[in-house]
């Protein structure tokens, strides 16, 4: 057997491949599996975005390698999208780098910024991979907790003096992944205060920022005071535009975190591919009426699936953002067992909280990426298991 490194053989299996295993196993023995599991959309790329692709790509100029911070195009658009929306200058040269995705550019960040044995403050709830970036890149986690009471507000305050001391990176994300939440911008502003005051790199992933609703707009912690001296941006194309397989996204901020991940980058990937970019820079350069179909889209089906909620006897308030709702389990039972009774019982995926931290276990994560239809069946599913139960 070849050597494998402890970092692999001591990171746990990433959760949602371990339920597409087991949806694939259940699909095999014709069991018939809605997955609300995952969170990528199921609706279309917006059709201008692939004409734009289609055309970029019958140049032959573009078949060459890009140029590693991502072409100038796609980075002027990202610049002109944070000037309309923000009102925040960037230089597209030096404070912004095109990714293959926000998720690996988030990874990379964690070992452009840790040494081994420093510490990470990742927010419990939040996204696994920020666990399993600083795992990879040799660093320690510590929890950020986040007042579920208060919307998921982090609790900076909580954590201890010594663990800010060891700190050199801290995670955000709102709107939040899996719990919705979303904030004003005073929340950045003491991020930002935090941050700068204990020399600690401030990553805030905003993957989900222009999924909106009820006329909620999402701050960037690029418009607080002082943040492109400690703070980055990560934005995505996946769930905005649909573009999750197209592997398109950017951070933006300070230019020597910037820089710093762009010498990771360059010597593991030479960027997108050219007419990938070029897309992206029109969805970005688009007045985004695409992404306001998706967000009446997504709209419907919460309706449908918190009224369904709450005939089971679970509340849940409408979120202002993201196509997530985060509810609690029944009493008596954890995220896991539960997620497990869904499934072999109802044929439906959801996410046990667990998965997103010690903090996530009376919870449990839905995503609305399926149609009415499905999300309805979904619906009946739960109460029919629900009604067994009692």
């Amino acid at each position: 057997m070849p050597p494998i490194s402890n970092r692999v053989t001591s990171l746990p299996p990433y959760l949602f491949s371990v339920f597409q295993q087991k949806k694939k196993l259940l699909e095999s023995q014709g069991v018939d599996v809605i997955d609300l599991g995952i969170g990528a959309p199921d609706l279309p790329t917006p059709a201008f975005i692939i004409d734009q692709l289609a055309k970029e790509a019958k140049k032959p100029a573009n078949h060459v390698y890009s140029s590693y911070n991502g072409c100038q195009e796609f980075r002027q658009a990202v610049a002109g999208f944070y000037n309309r929306t923000y009102q925040v200058e960037l230089d597209p040269d030096t404070e912004i780098l095109a990714l293959i995705g926000s998720k690996e550019g988030l990874a990379h960040m964690a070992t452009a910024v840790l040494n081994p044995g420093e510490t990470a403050l990742v927010p419990d709830p939040g996204y696994p991979v920020y666990r399993s970036a600083v795992h990879l890149a040799g660093g320690t986690t510590t929890y950020l907790p986040l007042d579920a009471a208060d919307n998921y507000r982090p609790l900076f305050d909580h954590v201890s003096k010594a663990d800010w001391n060891n700190a050199s990176l801290m995670f955000l994300n709102y709107p939040g992944n899996p719990t919705a939440a979303t904030v004003d911008r005073s929340v950045f502003d003491e991020a930002v205060t935090f941050a700068k005051k204990h020399n600690v790199a401030l990553l805030h992933d905003a993957a989900y920022s222009a999924l909106t609703y009820d006329g909620y707009q999402a701050p960037s912690v690029l418009e607080s005071n002082g943040a492109k001296d400690i703070a980055v941006e990560f934005g995505s194309l996946s769930k905005s535009f649909n573009m999750t397989g197209w592997r398109i996204g950017y951070v933006a901020g300070n230019r020597e975190l910037i820089k710093a991940l762009s010498i990771v980058k360059s010597n593991t990937d030479t960027s997108q591919f050219l007419p990938v970019q070029k897309a992206g820079a029109a969805a970005l350069m688009s007045d985004f009426s695409a992404v306001k179909e998706n967000i009446a889209v997504y709209e419907k089906r919460m309706s449908i699936m918190l009224e369904a909620l709450r005939e089971l006897g679970i509340k849940v308030a409408k979120p202002r953002g993201t196509f997530f709702i985060w509810a609690p389990v029944p009493e008596g039972i954890t995220s896991s067992a539960f997620a497990e009774r869904m499934l072999e019982e109802a044929g439906v995926i959801i996410t046990p909280g667990i998965a997103f931290g010690p903090s996530g276990d009376k919870y449990f994560r839905i995503s609305l990426s399926v149609g009415e239809e499905r999300l309805r069946e979904a619906a009946e599913r739960m109460k029919v298991l629900n009604s067994k139960e009692r």
